[in-house]
């Protein structure tokens, strides 16, 4: 069966992909394997030539990339450049600073030495989603090759273009040609890869039950995964919270990429003492986004990635506001072609509600009363998800207790919207999943910690 690219602006089939039959997909295997076998010899500064040129062969190709998200999911143009110019960054990171991360640390035994070292595992298995094509990819893949991994890719079925063009960019970067595969195939095939004895781990970006799946799989095999699963992820606004910094961060964490994004805010817990006025300023703020074609640089919302996500978010609001939450903007699906849908406010949520319960995946905020800090954090962490969390208060070192302490998430924000850095671990906890990407953390998941005891 073919891959499509869909124009989520209009549903039209831009161009179709055929799948790659198993014969050669175990060929692509096979050859990414023996490739991995002569760039494990490299070293560190071997490996650092190739991802310098790669960032720079991203940044010369901004617009041309940019537009290829754009056209295959739906994402501003101003956002998908911002995508791309991610990427390049963090090629740059792990080239400067994977050789320090890799570096033997010495441990005094009775030995006459002995050390850690931090060694290739093999070939790689990335399973990643649709909502930032690029980036999700980029920030496995720096980590992963730089320690001398190689990389199959199986990507979204639904952005093929986006596949094969990072592919491309990795060869011509100058990394040898079998090293980073991307190969075309459905969901149901991934088990061909995953099973294939020269593919020792996997790590995936996507839903919790897509990551029950991998697991399991892996589990049966003895792989290492990395899981980066779903979130809902909480934004408690305290009674003293400044509203002129709350305020636009929840929006931005809310709106980011369509909202379609595992770390958007997705439920403001908010004080009663400005529950009101936060809910007035929100609602200011998300109906003066402008939603139109994603390629004008004025275009704040574009499409959502498919119709049936944009019909499935749809029903969580409806649902919702039939258990009684409040529609105070947005809610209706517009008329005409594509996958839009508007910015959408949901008041009075609590729990038993799809906007509280689910993650919602999409440009729809949902604001939950709270009596105080403790209902707050209690509501916050009423959740099977932990990716990220939010606490906003004019007290840091209230809010620096809170993040550290209270909320059970992977990446806690004080005064500030929910963002992966290269710099920093990139996870979460419960439902959201296992393991961390980025930082000195993420290019130590995929290496052979080896101790080395000499008399």
């Amino acid at each position: 069966m073919d891959l499509q690219s869909i124009d989520p602006r209009t549903g039209t089939v831009l161009r179709r992909f055929p799948e790659t039959p198993p014969a050669e997909v175990a060929e692509v295997v096979a050859r990414c394997h023996a490739e991995f076998l002569r760039w494990r010899e490299r070293s560190i500064v071997e490996r650092a030539a190739p991802m310098r040129r790669a960032a720079r062969l991203v940044r010369e190709l901004r617009d041309e990339l940019s537009t290829v998200i754009v056209e295959e999911m739906g994402k501003p143009i101003t956002e998908a450049r911002a995508e791309i110019d991610k990427c390049a960054w963090v090629c740059e990171y792990y080239a400067d600073h994977a050789e320090r991360f890799l570096a033997r640390e010495v441990i005094a035994t009775d030995a006459s030495a002995s050390f850690v070292a931090f060694r290739p595992l093999g070939v790689v298995l990335a399973v990643m989603p649709w909502n930032f094509p690029f980036w999700q990819v980029f920030r496995f893949a720096a980590p992963a090759l730089m320690a001398g991994n190689g990389a199959l890719l199986k990507h979204a079925s639904n952005v093929p273009a986006c596949a094969l063009a990072i592919e491309s960019l990795f060869r011509e970067a100058g990394f040898p040609d079998d090293l980073f595969r991307s190969v075309l195939i459905g969901s149901a095939r991934i088990d061909e890869l995953l099973a294939h004895p020269a593919v020792v781990a996997a790590t995936l970006t996507g839903s919790t039950p897509a990551g029950r799946a991998i697991a399991s799989r892996a589990g049966e095999l003895l792989k290492k995964t990395v899981l980066e699963l779903g979130g809902s992820d909480p934004y408690v606004v305290l009674e003293d919270a400044d509203l002129d910094v709350a305020v636009p961060a929840c929006v931005v964490g809310r709106m980011i990429n369509g909202g379609q994004s595992c770390i958007a805010a997705k439920r403001f817990l908010v004080s009663a003492a400005v529950a009101p006025e936060f809910e007035r300023r929100v609602v200011e703020a998300m109906a003066a986004k402008r939603m139109g074609d994603p390629m004008d640089d004025a275009t704040e919302l574009g499409p959502m990635a498919r119709r049936d996500l944009r019909d499935e978010l749809h029903d969580q609001v409806a649902r919702s506001a039939r258990l009684g939450a409040r529609l105070v903007l947005g809610g209706e699906v517009p008329a005409g072609e594509g996958a839009y849908y508007p910015p959408t406010v949901l008041a009075d949520v609590r729990p038993g509600m799809p906007a509280f319960d689910e993650e919602t995946f999409g440009p729809v905020a949902a604001i939950v009363p709270c009596r105080d800090d403790d209902d707050a954090v209690r509501l916050a962490n009423a959740t099977p998800f932990g990716l990220g969390a939010a606490v906003f208060t004019r007290e840091s070192a209230r809010g620096e207790a809170i993040a550290e302490h209270r909320l059970d998430a992977g990446c806690c924000f004080v005064n500030a919207f929910v963002r992966s850095d290269p710099r920093l671990p990139f996870g979460g906890v419960k439902e959201s999943g296992y393991g961390r990407e980025l930082g000195p953390f993420g290019i130590r998941e995929f290496v052979n910690v080896k101790t080395v005891w000499v008399r």
